[in-house]
């Protein structure tokens, strides 16, 4: 029987639980972890020699932290020594071993992006998303966010990322990279990710985006003329694009036609507006508004990780309803 260390006795005398514990307690209940350690395993360190390698499953927990709360390797390291919730959730006990350190967590972090198993992980999320019913597959709304990247020149280059472009947005100029994504129009989850940098028009990466099996695509105006495109000229699909605002805004105000038109734009604008939900998420509750390391593959990488979890955060309700239905 394990012996009850000071820090578990310290966490279960406390009082009030806190928004951090409570988060961690969920996402314990909905992460896939015996598929998502399978897709890793083949690609992980067997200490056939040397110093044994830290658990694989305690790797991918520190991980999900680091992503979950947008943290530094150093910053992932100091929330496992410091708080009882992350402690508890990664599963050690720094009486008896100590936090994996920052350089670990570097080298986790490399392995994934070397093996491409971020994706990997965000298409074995998705795959039990859509076995228990929670992905239609039948629409698609597609969009792109710009996710900033440091402007400075001081550094020992003397230069900007290369792989990072400007582009303007209303009167702003903004340097980085774009973040584009397609999202089930039923449930809101995000299907397909691809990264870009800042000036990639949005439009042209209309069928990276798509899955193939899509009815219907609902699109901001950024994409009007998508459907004579070379690429997506022959395909079935009937797609809703919104029309520009200064279009909208000619027509009479006082007229039957004018009045259906905007009843319809504000249909297609309340069904595309599930497309903001996981961007909230990633750059709002993952602290993911500026991109941590330099060129797009790295970037790109912790955007399928980002995604991946966002899309267990949107359907967090759903999952535990059914976990509790299929034990009741």
């Amino acid at each position: 029987m394990k012996q009850i260390s000071v820090s578990e006795v310290a966490c279960e005398s406390k009082k009030r639980i806190t928004r951090r514990e409570r988060f961690l307690a969920e996402m314990e209940q909905v992460m896939p972890w015996p598929e998502l350690i399978e897709a890793i395993e083949p690609h992980y360190p067997r200490g056939t020699r040397g110093r044994p390698p830290i658990g694989l499953e305690r790797m991918l927990r520190v991980y999900c932290v680091q992503q979950w709360f947008g943290l530094s390797d150093e910053g992932a390291e100091d929330a496992v020594t410091d708080s009882l919730a992350v402690q508890a959730f990664v599963g050690i006990d720094l009486e008896q071993e100590t936090a994996p350190d920052a350089t670990t967590l570097l080298q986790f972090r490399h392995l994934l992006e070397k093996h491409g198993l971020t994706k990997t992980l965000f298409e074995t999320i998705n795959r039990t998303l859509l076995a228990k019913g929670l992905m239609m597959r039948e629409g698609t709304i597609a969009d792109a966010t710009i996710l900033a990247a440091a402007p400075s020149v001081k550094n020992e280059a003397k230069a900007r990322d290369p792989e990072m472009h400007q582009t303007k947005k209303g009167n702003q100029w903004y340097f980085g990279m774009k973040a584009h994504i397609g999202v089930d129009a039923d449930s809101g989850l995000v299907h397909t990710v691809v990264g870009t940098a800042a000036n990639v028009g949005d439009v042209t990466q209309t069928a990276q985006v798509l899955h193939g099996e899509e009815k219907v695509a609902y699109l901001d105006a950024g994409y009007t003329g998508v459907e004579k495109r070379e690429e997506l000229k022959d395909l079935d699909i009937d797609w809703q694009v919104a029309m520009k605002r200064g279009k909208l805004k000619a027509l009479p105000e006082d007229s039957q036609l004018g009045q259906l038109w905007r009843k319809l734009e504000t249909v297609k604008a309340r069904i595309r507006s599930k497309v903001e939900h996981p961007f909230h998420i990633v750059k709002n509750l993952f602290h993911f508004r500026k991109v941590r390391y330099k060129g797009l593959a790295k970037n790109t990488a912790q955007l399928y990780t980002l995604f991946g979890l966002a899309n267990l955060v949107i359907a967090k309700r759903r999952i535990l309803a059914l976990q509790a239905q299929d034990a009741s």
